[in-house]
């Protein structure tokens, strides 16, 4: 399978979050917490009356009595803290940050009915909350805050930088929008549908407030051969990814169809100009949701501090996992945090 769908970097294997004491769903993932070493630490807390489920993770040789520089990490659509978010949330607890990778409101192992609402308005609250929780964590810097956005979470976290002015710095890998990709498909090639699309939302949002069946979209079982047929290598290798290699059972691809009421008139450059802190955003070269990140950094022109980096030869899936691609974006980060914070 991995080959069916071009999983280059190497054949993935298997992260298997049964084996893990945590869960988790990544290579290197902690096992256990040991003195001395960074340690993941499981945390509840309450955001708009609902409970976030989170993972804080420690840098080695923590002590709460001093201070560290702290980073948000923001997963992307469909994906769980114990994924990607908590695999570049560790590595970045290894350079010496505090970091915190929470499931998004609705989603995961987080509260919320119906489950897999995917609004943008909460998704950017959701930053905005673990900005709030991490800030009174013993050790965090909230002088020295910074945000990292992953996929969806990308988007999510350039919006909630706008305004957010508590973030001293912002960096995205393999930036999403959700808005634009959910409103004009992805490579704006569904905008003849549009309008049909919304009919569909609005009716599904009518069968919901009458107390029908709550209808969702992006939910498939699919076969190896449909996975493989599919038209965009995001897709193909990120149902590999999300099904099989890393798969976590609180990770899901749907999210209910009256979201789309919300999502399709959300766009994560709209207003972008507003972020006028250090901004980096990193893609893969290879990656066919590269046009994404280089429409919103060319819209981000109320920062002069903005870089942006491609990571040759990689696709957007391969960023979260294949280790040259994930080293290439930690020296990045690495040095961006530590000239920003």
């Amino acid at each position: 399978m991995a080959a069916m769908v071009g999983m280059s970097g190497g054949e993935a294997e298997a992260a298997d979050h049964k084996k893990n004491a945590f869960t988790l769903a990544y290579d290197g993932a902690i096992s256990k917490n040991e003195p001395g070493k960074v340690n993941v630490h499981p945390v509840r807390y309450k955001l708009d009356g609902l409970d976030i489920a989170a993972n804080v993770y420690t840098p080695a040789n923590y002590d709460p009595k001093k201070k560290y520089p702290t980073i948000v990490v923001a997963h992307p659509n469909g994906g769980v803290k114990e994924q990607v978010a908590g695999l570049y949330a560790q590595r970045l607890a290894e350079k010496g940050y505090i970091t915190i990778t929470a499931d998004a409101a609705y989603q995961g192992g987080s509260g919320g009915q119906p489950r897999n609402v995917d609004k943008p308005a909460f998704r950017i609250e959701d930053i905005h909350g673990m900005a709030d929780f991490i800030s009174s964590y013993a050790g965090a810097d909230v002088a020295r805050l910074g945000l990292l956005g992953i996929c969806g979470g990308g988007g999510y976290s350039l919006a909630a930088a706008q305004t957010d002015k508590r973030f001293r710095s912002i960096a995205t890998l393999s930036m999403f929008n959700s808005g634009r990709v959910r409103r004009n498909g992805f490579e704006d090639s569904q905008l003849d549908s549009i309008q049909e699309r919304l009919q569909q939302a609005s009716a599904a949002r009518a069968q919901e407030a009458a107390g029908g069946t709550v209808l969702y979209s992006g939910d498939a079982d699919m076969t190896d051969a449909q996975i493989a047929a599919l038209p965009f290598e995001m897709y193909r290798q990120g149902y590999e990814y999300y099904w099989k290699t890393h798969a976590h059972p609180n990770s899901t691809f749907k999210y209910t169809t009256s979201s789309l009421l919300d999502l399709m008139r959300f766009d994560a450059t709209h207003q972008i100009e507003l972020i006028n802190k250090p901004l980096l955003m990193i893609a893969g070269s290879k990656a066919d949701s590269l046009y994404m990140s280089e429409d919103a950094f060319a819209k981000a022109t109320g920062t002069k501090d903005k870089e942006f980096f491609k990571i040759d030869g990689a696709t957007h899936i391969e960023t979260y996992w294949v280790p040259k691609y994930v080293d290439a974006a930690m020296e990045k980060l690495t040095t961006f945090y530590a000239k920003t914070l």
